[in-house]
């Protein structure tokens, strides 16, 4: 790994879990942030509906404490929306009420509430039932991530690419920031299999799993696609700088030995596209282009990295694009 991505990891390892608490009153919030100081956790603080389901979006917390009674939208109402949302529907929700009322624990949990407090707080067993809450938390994440991994090389899957693709376009419609994408498949991955057989052919997937983690920037997304076939999304890249990063790779794959068979080189073809800003194109298009140009990569002699088509220049040999990129 680099020392980069490294670094990366490290830090979101370290990073505290964020905790959100949403009620009308100063007091409370006060109260809260002093008695739950010594937490290993980042408290950060709405007091209204609106204001809470705006913050549980941007900051996706680990945990909302969500008050039930607040004038206009209360915690039943906010509750409801937190859960008919994609983005914040997996966040366990604590209730914190001074009503008793069976009835208003039972809707409470019928909406998606993980547990319901009743005020005044006996402060050591809300301490308890938090971490007992941010512990399942970490777990259902953990699971969550595993099955979103690939086995072999320890990539993202494909569910986590297309999960991943989506939000990174969107957020392209949304700020007309640069996006591009890299398919790579495998040169004759078959005869690989064939001739040496599956485990050369797994060391060899594994082997490139490995590189595009090792060579990619903090910043890149790289997926297994399927079978030979590897992406990597690349935020706030233009086509023409993703060019380049896939040309390096292409180069360290075909300098590669490999142990079980040290005079079999292996190479790969790529297929870029991508956008500078907010397109008219889909999502599904700009893959659909990546593919294409994987496809004419194939076609016109393999082992070479080939964009064209409607968003970049005129198609053309990598190695002139990418030395004018450069």
């Amino acid at each position: 790994m680099s020392q980069t991505n490294a670094n990366t990891q490290a830090a979101a390892e370290e990073k505290k879990p964020c905790v959100l608490i949403v009620d009308d009153s100063p007091d409370v919030h006060r109260l809260l942030r002093a008695r739950l100081r010594q937490e290993e956790i980042d408290i950060i603080s709405a007091t209204n509906g609106q204001e809470a389901i705006q913050f549980a979006q941007e900051h996706v917390p680990a945990i909302i404490l969500l008050d039930l009674d607040m004038p206009g939208m209360d915690g039943f109402e906010v509750l409801r929306t937190l859960k008919d949302t994609r983005l914040t529907v997996e966040i366990p929700v604590i209730m914190l009420s001074g009503l008793v009322a069976t009835q208003d624990k039972v809707t409470a949990f019928e909406l998606g509430s993980v547990d319901y407090i009743t005020k005044p707080f006996e402060f050591t067993e809300l301490r308890v039932r938090l971490r007992s809450a941010l512990k399942l938390h970490k777990l259902v994440q953990l699971l969550g991530e595993r099955a979103r991994v690939d086995g072999l090389t320890g990539l993202w899957n494909r569910a986590y690419f297309d999960e991943r693709w989506q939000e990174e376009f969107s957020r392209v419609s949304r700020t007309s920031r640069p996006l591009s994408i890299a398919l790579f498949d495998v040169d004759h991955f078959k005869s690989v299999n064939d001739t040496f057989g599956h485990p050369a052919g797994d060391a060899v997937l594994t082997g490139l799993g490995k590189l595009l983690r090792q060579q990619g920037r903090a910043s890149d997304i790289p997926c297994r696609y399927g079978g030979e076939e590897f992406c990597m999304i690349m935020p706030d890249t233009k086509p023409e700088d993703a060019i380049v990063l896939c040309e390096r790779l292409r180069k360290s794959l075909e300098a590669m030995l490999w142990p079980r068979h040290p005079e079999r080189k292996i190479t790969m073809s790529i297929g870029v596209s991508g956008m500078t800003e907010a397109s008219t194109l889909s999502a599904q298009q700009v893959i659909d282009d990546a593919d294409q140009n994987l496809y004419q990569a194939k076609r016109t002699g393999r082992n070479r990295v080939f964009v064209g088509g409607r968003l970049a220049a005129p198609a053309a040999d990598v190695g002139a694009v990418a030395a004018k990129a450069a």
